[in-house]
Order: structure tokens, then sequence, then C-alpha cells
């Protein structure tokens, strides 16, 4: 019987982790600094009660494993009695050096706490990319 062997998480301040099951057996960690820098500013600056940050990079003509394309889906009673405009213009603020940097596109899910539970909690499927594969 083959044993599996135990999976090593490297843990570094700001940046998060993704597990890519490559088989039954091993396990590799990918480190995502800015995704992680991202879910951190978001949750210091908005407490919020739901907060995803989804890197959407794989889905463009982009390198394996960039960190160029995201969404982030923010729940906050700090978005109460605030318009759509300004919940995004927080949103942008905050994270005006990533969007400076490498970050190409950030589409940006903001609700209050009673917006999310009446969309069950859930949000729709980004569409498939219309550019940079030559179409």
């Amino acid at each position: 019987m083959h044993k599996a062997s135990p999976i090593r998480l490297i843990l570094k301040k700001n940046c998060s982790m993704i597990r890519h099951q490559q088989d039954m057996s091993s396990c590799e960690t990918l480190i995502r600094p800015i995704e992680s820098s991202i879910k951190e500013k978001l949750e210091v600056a908005l407490k919020p009660l739901h907060c995803e940050v989804i890197n959407e990079s794989y889905m463009h003509n982009v390198p394996k494993n960039s960190e160029t394309h995201f969404k982030v889906v923010v729940v906050a009673e700090t978005f109460d009695k605030q318009p759509l405009i300004k919940r995004h213009r927080m949103i942008n603020q905050l994270l005006q050096a990533e969007l400076q940097g490498s970050v190409h596109a950030l589409s940006i899910i903001a609700k209050t706490p009673e917006q999310w539970e009446a969309s069950n909690k859930t949000v729709a499927a980004s569409p498939a990319c219309r550019g940079g594969f030559g179409k």
C-alpha cells in the first residue's frame, strides 16, 4: 500500500496559498502575494462579513500562475446607504497600488448584507475572455 506524503505548507506574511492537487500523493503550494495583498487590504479597511478574491488570470492569455485579472466579492455593512459607484471607488482606492502595478483587470461585486442575502449569497460566473487569443 502506498503511503501519501504529508503536505508541506509554507507560511509567509501577506501571501495566500493555493494548493494544486497534482496527484493523489503530492501537492504543490503556490504563493499568491498580490491576491493575498488584495484580500488583506479589503479585510482590514472594510471589515467585511464576506470577502472573496478570485484570481481569474487563468481565463486569459497570460502565463500560468499569473496574478493579473481578479474578481472581488465584498459584503460589508460599510456599503449601507452608499451608491454602487462609491463602493467601487472605495475598493479601487484601497487597491490603487495593485492596479498601478501588475493587475490588469478588476471586477468588483460590492454588496450590503441585505443584498447578499437577497442574492442567495451567489454571484454570476465571469464571461469567457473575448480577447487576447487572436480573436
